[in-house]
């Protein structure tokens, strides 16, 4: 097999042949069609998260073809198409998954993370924690459902159902969310970095009611903001959007830190909180409903030996929807 390998953190990925893996007992062992690159990707690489295991091959939206199932596993066969998203799996003992928040376990595995992920031709999960792809779309398509779209969709009912809804960050997941809030009758305004008027155009083409820059206040307030770029000043920005008893939710694993800010933006009952990773309920909700949303991505494919120019696209503000690779 061949794989990007992060080596050394804030270093670039580098091609590395390896021997083809194998599936261990309550494994799949899966060639790779598709992986979507995701901004945790990007905190890996760039060293923005604590490091549990190098080297390591990053991706944890992973759409695959099984070549092989270990001994036990029964779900699924040689030949199915399976999704592999960021949570590889739990220690189904802690408190948190013995009280259904198996997103919160004390001692979880991550795809791409502290277990060798997509950016490779190869890829072994765990079979528990995968998910048979029986949407049409192809895999370029269904690859960024994996993660933006499973832990967008967690942010998104996190949210609440008010009726306008402001989306920070508008790539991967708000681009995938925006289409679902507009099939369920939601108003949805599009904040960008200043001046991405290639972004500001996707979101309309997408429905939502309006797009503009993250520093300015909306045409009217807002029930929610679920913010998805990883900047933490957005925070009392989003707050200052949001209505009475409104919600901001902070869809990403890492953000920069949050300014002080006046304690007057926050009371009236307005709140703050953070997503943590998924559930396979979440991912199971949302894969059910993404088909019948018609969620398409926008894509921007790259070979598996261009993924650092993926990585590097990502972090300047190049890519519109959704960068894939296609070993």
């Amino acid at each position: 097999m061949h794989a990007m390998v992060l080596e050394r953190p804030r270093t670039p990925l580098v091609l590395r042949e390896r021997p083809r893996p194998v599936a261990g007992s309550g494994e799949i062992m899966m060639s790779v069609t598709a992986c979507g690159v995701c901004r945790t990707d990007l905190h890996v690489v760039d060293g923005e998260l604590s490091h549990s295991s190098l080297p390591i091959i990053p991706g944890h939206e992973i759409v695959g073809r099984v070549e092989e199932a270990g001994a036990g596993v029964e779900t699924f066969r040689v030949g199915d198409r399976v999704g592999v998203p960021w949570l590889g799996s739990t220690c189904g003992l802690c408190s948190f998954c013995r009280s259904n928040r198996e997103n919160l376990c004390d001692r979880p595995v991550f795809t791409g993370y502290t277990r060798d992920g997509g950016f490779a031709t190869h890829a072994v999960a765990d079979a528990r924690f995968c998910f048979p792809l029986v949407s049409k779309l192809d895999d370029l398509q269904i690859a960024p459902w994996l993660c933006a779209g499973l832990i967008g969709w967690r942010s998104y009912r996190m949210a609440g159902e008010g009726e306008t809804l402001g989306l920070y960050g508008f790539g991967a997941a708000a681009h995938i969310l925006a289409q679902v809030a507009k099939w369920q009758g939601r108003r949805v305004f599009a904040f960008t970095r200043a001046g991405d008027e290639s972004a500001q155009r996707l979101a309309l083409s997408l429905g939502v009611t309006w797009a503009g820059a993250s520093d300015q206040l909306p045409p009217e307030p807002l029930d929610a903001a679920i913010i998805f770029a990883p900047v933490g000043a957005l925070v009392p920005i989003a707050l200052q959007a949001v209505k009475k008893g409104g919600r901001v939710v902070c869809g990403g694993i890492h953000m920069s830190n949050i300014p002080s800010f006046p304690y007057q933006l926050l009371w009236e009952e307005r709140h703050v909180m953070s997503v943590a990773n998924l559930t396979r309920s979440d991912a199971r909700e949302f894969l059910d409903i993404a088909p019948k949303a018609n969620v398409k991505c926008e894509v921007t494919r790259y070979s598996l030996a261009r993924a650092n120019e993926a990585l590097s696209d990502l972090r300047d503000g190049r890519v519109q929807g959704a960068a894939v690779i296609v070993p």
